[in-house]
């Protein structure tokens, strides 16, 4: 878990923190006594967890596009960051395929312009760049469960370009942020699943549809119902990449990339999770199959966190039934009216007194 004593007045930037994961990292860091500034475009969605929780009351908030480099090192200057973890993205596989060349710029050009403006600001010291587990070449005849050490690539635009992600990330570790760099600045890459949790309201994602359809008393439309994934609870990767930052500060060694997922037997299919969330609602749903012609996914997606189990001391707290519970008393918190930020850091705070599964 996150050590409160390390991040109590440490100064962190987050890009894309108006964002699902973002919003829920924002409030954690704040909660442990961390300076956050925040860089990221205005929320996408309405309602969106940011406004829901108001979590600009926990950061330094700053509107900016991650491909507006002068904005960005600007910001950077001005904030001067100890540690940037870096999440802004368009993260979506089926949008990648209506906007490819956006999908590439934000993916692969942003992580640069962060890479570049952290390079002239001395202050950095880590810099945790979050890609994705579609960062792999699936060919779903591949391993069964994808490590670090499997060869990078991705068929959609958006794993493209988190696969290019990750090798830009591994070219600036060799070439700049090394030991002969002129800062001592360390560069680490997390590799994180499929996560569930409240506030997410994206479009074109099985949880918040699933969610939409509950609240609206509406058909629910599904593709791949077969298809597995590694879900997982929101709060579990943000925990690794905590605790991933807290080992680079201490140690060059642990600058790499690393897998965050969840433990064999949570990885379900989408068939299962839309039951699993509808029993715990309390309520059915008219579902049906999409069965139209759409772009290529892969059928079956699963990580090996091994490594980060045993040499990083990081481990799943949550079984998928708990994170899929957790998920919807949230909304369902949400439906009744209650005061969000204070049942967000309710869960935040669950989290901590938790023991790993």
């Amino acid at each position: 878990m996150p050590n409160p004593s390390f991040w109590k007045g440490k100064k962190v930037l987050l890009t894309g923190h108006s964002g699902f994961k973002g919003t829920w990292l924002t409030m954690w860091l704040h909660d442990l006594g961390a300076h956050v500034a925040g860089y990221s475009l205005a929320p996408a969605s309405a309602p969106n967890m940011f406004h829901l929780t108001e979590a600009a009351n926990s950061c330094t908030n700053y509107v900016g596009d991650i491909n507006d480099f002068s904005r960005l090192l600007a910001v950077m200057t001005q904030t001067q960051p100890d540690i940037i973890v870096h999440m802004a993205a368009q993260p979506l596989v089926r949008t990648s395929y209506l906007f490819p060349t956006e999908t590439f710029q934000t993916n692969i050009l942003g992580t640069v312009h962060v890479f570049e403006a952290a390079r002239q600001t001395k202050s950095v010291r880590v810099i945790i760049n979050v890609t994705s587990d579609k960062c792999y070449e699936n060919t779903d005849t591949g391993p069964m469960f994808y490590k670090e050490s499997d060869r990078i690539g991705g068929h959609d635009p958006y794993s493209a370009s988190k696969g290019c992600s990750e090798l830009i990330t591994e070219s600036y570790r060799q070439s700049f942020f090394h030991d002969h760099g002129p800062y001592d600045q360390r560069l680490a890459s997390a590799r994180a699943g499929n996560v569930i949790g409240g506030g997410d309201w994206a479009e074109d994602r099985l949880l918040p549809d699933i969610v939409r359809a509950l609240l609206h008393s509406e058909p629910l439309t599904i593709r791949n119902p077969h298809s597995v994934r590694p879900w997982q609870h929101v709060l579990e990767p943000l925990s690794g990449y905590l605790l991933l930052a807290e080992k680079c500060w201490a140690d060059r060694a642990y600058c790499r990339g690393w897998n965050f997922g969840p433990m064999s037997q949570d990885m379900l299919t989408v068939e299962q999770i839309v039951k699993k969330t509808t029993a715990r609602w309390g309520k059915d749903l008219d579902i049906h199959e999409d069965y139209r012609a759409r772009p290529r996914e892969s059928a079956v997606l699963r990580l090996d966190s091994s490594d980060a189990i045993l040499r990083l001391g990081w481990r799943p707290k949550l079984s998928i039934h708990s994170a899929i519970e957790w998920t919807v008393d949230w909304y369902k918190s949400y439906e009744a009216g209650m005061n969000m930020r204070a049942y967000t850091l309710k869960q935040i705070e669950r989290f901590h007194e938790l023991e790993g599964v």
